[in-house]
């Protein structure tokens, strides 16, 4: 097993399937973006919880779903820069055929 380790100050290092370790540079930005929409969800929740009106919560809802959206076009792009850029300079198609396989899956 290959291990390697990318060190980028201020940033999260990353295991990928076990092979190596790398820094991933929006680990903060995502968590602080999943921090935000499940403060939404909570807020979503108590609409429901005090009867708001339906078309006022799927609009909330809209606002979560475009957050996720963005959200996952982020891990993506960070995903790209890091581990698919490890993945080729190392030669491990096995990283870029997972990649294939979760885009697949996003994209349903």
């Amino acid at each position: 097993m290959n291990t390697d380790i990318h060190s980028v100050s201020g940033d999260t290092p990353h295991e990928h399937t076990g092979r190596h370790t790398h820094t991933h540079k929006e680990t903060k930005n995502v968590l602080n973006r999943i921090a935000r929409i499940i403060g939404h969800m909570n807020s979503v929740k108590g609409m429901i919880e005090d009867g708001r009106d339906c078309s006022e919560v799927l609009i909330q809802l809209s606002a979560v779903d475009a957050s996720i959206k963005s959200l996952s076009r982020v891990i993506l792009k960070d995903h790209i820069s890091t581990c698919i850029v490890d993945a080729v300079q190392n030669n491990d198609d096995k990283a870029i055929e997972e990649l294939n396989r979760a885009i697949d899956k996003f994209m349903k």
